[in-house]
């Protein structure tokens, strides 16, 4: 019975298992199926371990239909004709580190998941690093949507810095080899974390069409967590979309961490308020803005004493009889002594610890006695005139609304300035920062395709190598998202895993001793077998007979059992055996009957080991003795 309660406690555990792994949004599952995840194969142990998995050769995406830009950093010659590294200065610095000299390399990641797979890496910690490179067209913001997506992957995790992109804003003034900071740009999106501060930018720079400034509008925060994307160091995908109805939506690794308007959902507002604050009205002098007041003919009343106090000793009070005036509520411990390596030069004199004097215990009290304090019946405190409306209460004061001056309406944000070319201006304290698979278009489907021909593969070999991390990752970054998920976990799964154990392992039940010698036809000592009335369950035909061990076996109160096969039972039963009689029980009269029935309900297990194996030998052994 307690085997198969284990058994069904094991498939509860495993059945809550699954339905935590819903609860978990079924994202991660989905992304395993459709990424290709490969099936661990069952080997025996004799069988050699099989070959490590070829990994797939690396083939470069190509773009295809409208693309503005597209960068898969497939050789170090490609990159140096086609980017521009910046010998720029930053503005406002030390000069010792406003020189943008950090180094960049085309290389390999550390764990490529493709062969030959070569990325833009960023090499140099805590240094300024720059490099742009020109589209191939210019993108206007006009009827279609504008799609950038690129490949980020912190190989050395992430402490302080970013992974962002810059889209610089075309001009006749823009100089690569100049670029830094400063330089005018029209989106700045992607990653960036210091401390536990995790971000993912979508700024634009917007243009007030009255004064011709621009002015960052920063969109909302997504609304999940971000951290995995900065500590797992795998390759994540980035995607930002930004539409023409003046929508945005932002992906990573395809699935969608953000969306809003960009009237709406960034800040501060493209649109300023029609109505601001008169910045040269003042409050009036006699403004009143209390809304209550002390009543002014109010008059303090002639028996009103603030003289008295508000506590007062009592009177009536009468020391306690026994109390001890002359000992002291503490006492110097008598049993302490002063530590060996006590040094009164720097120490100083040693004291005892106090400890409650032993003689107050046993009394109502010691040292001095004192009057307990009551509550004044004469105190009325100090006196104030009572609270009344202010007559003259005008409300809170605030300034007149007087119209914008600034005001403006920009119904059609996305209508930003082009976009002239692709940087990265970055500062970073971990370095090893792998950028790759850029591309820009006005068309998602190219995008998507672009992914499926690099970012897929390579994250699908990703997670085939590390599927356990995964799984437990994912667990991780769900909770991160969702803290309530913690209380699942421990009551879906560790809370039946622990019942499970404690019920299984940790209270095994006490083996039956009587049921032991039953199957090894082991003797039985004198007043093992329980009397009658203590269990009458046991007192059955298949206990009296394994415990014969030569008959004649007698109670405690010296009176044989009446439950007891007699020797002309066993004689019977011995010589039905030796005849070949096999399949027929052995009597034993009234006694083998309450034994069947007692069987039938809930002993047949123990029966059928007993009665399947016929058992000569000890059946000759109690007819010998």
């Amino acid at each position: 019975m307690k085997r198969s309660w284990c058994f069904i406690g094991l498939l509860l555990a495993i059945a809550s298992a699954t339905v935590f792994q819903t609860v978990l949004g079924g994202d991660d599952d989905d992304d395993f199926e459709d990424e290709g995840s490969p099936e661990v194969e069952d080997s025996t142990p004799e069988e050699p371990p099989p070959p490590p998995r070829e990994r797939p050769v690396y083939v470069p995406p190509v773009a295809k239909g409208n693309s503005f830009f597209s960068e898969a950093f497939e050789s170090e010659s490609a990159f140096l004709k086609k980017w521009v590294v910046s010998q720029s200065k930053k503005d406002g610095t030390d000069e010792a580190i406003s020189k943008y000299d950090g180094r960049w390399s085309i290389e390999e990641p550390v764990d490529n998941p493709l062969k030959n797979d070569l990325g833009l890496v960023l090499k140099s910690k805590a240094k300024h690093h720059a490099a742009s490179a020109l589209l191939k067209k210019p993108f206007d913001f006009t009827g279609k949507p504008f799609i950038v997506q690129y490949e980020v992957k912190f190989q050395e995790g992430q402490e302080c810095g970013g992974g962002y992109m810059k889209l610089l804003s075309k001009s006749n003034e823009l100089n690569l080899n100049k670029f830094n900071d400063k330089t005018p740009y029209t989106i700045m999106f992607g990653p960036d974390k210091c401390g536990n501060d995790f971000k993912l930018h979508f700024i634009f720079r917007h243009k007030n069409p009255v004064t011709g400034a621009y002015e960052e509008k920063h969109a909302k925060k997504p609304s999940g967590s971000l951290e995995s994307y900065f500590s797992d160091k795998k390759t994540h995908l980035y995607t930002l979309v930004v539409k023409p109805d003046n929508s945005f939506e932002i992906y990573v690794d395809q699935s969608l961490v953000n969306s809003g308007s960009l009237l709406n959902d960034v800040s501060p507002p493209v649109n300023p308020p029609k109505e601001i604050t008169d910045p040269d009205d003042k409050k009036p002098k006699d403004w009143d803005e209390r809304e209550r007041i002390a009543d002014p003919d109010a008059v303090k009343p002639s028996d009103w004493d603030e003289s008295e106090p508000e506590m007062i000793e009592d009177a009536d009070a009468t020391k306690p009889e026994g109390w001890l005036d002359d000992e002291p509520e503490l006492i110097p411990d008598p049993a302490a002594e002063k530590p060996s390596d006590w040094d009164e030069d720097m120490d100083g004199e040693w004291e005892p610890p106090m400890i409650t004097n032993p003689k107050c215990e046993s009394s109502p009290g010691c040292g001095e006695w004192k009057r307990p304090e009551i509550k004044n019946p004469k105190y009325k405190g100090k006196w104030h005139a009572p609270m009344i409306d202010n007559p003259n209460y005008k409300g809170k004061w605030s300034a007149r609304m007087i119209p914008n001056p600034d005001f403006f309406e920009d119904l059609e944000p996305f209508k930003m300035t082009s976009i002239g070319a692709v940087g990265l201006e970055l500062w970073s304290m971990s370095d090893n920062i792998l950028f790759d698979n850029i591309i820009i278009t006005d068309d998602k489907a190219i995008a998507d395709q672009w992914a499926a021909d690099s970012w897929v593969l390579k994250n699908s070999e990703e997670l085939s190598g590390s599927i356990a991390g995964g799984v437990v990752q994912s667990i991780i970054d769900a909770t991160h998202e969702r803290p309530w998920l913690w209380a699942v976990i421990i009551v879906v799964i560790i809370l039946p895993i622990v019942l499970l154990i404690a019920y299984c392992c940790m209270s095994p039940s006490k083996p039956d001793e009587v049921a032991m010698r039953k199957k090894t036809d082991d003797p039985s000592a004198d007043g093992d077998i329980p009397d009658e009335d203590e269990n009458p369950s046991e007192q059955t035909g298949l206990v009296d007979d394994d415990d014969d061990n030569g008959g004649g076996e007698v109670e405690e109160g010296g009176e044989p059992s009446a439950k007891k096969p007699t020797k002309g039972d066993l004689e019977a039963t011995s010589d039905k055996v030796s005849a070949g009689k096999k399949e027929e029980k052995p009597e034993h009269g009234d006694a083998k009957e309450e034994d069947n029935s007692e069987d039938e309900q809930g002993g047949s297990a123990d029966r059928d080991s007993l009665l399947d194996k016929p058992k000569p030998g000890k059946k000759k052994s109690k007819k010998t003795n």
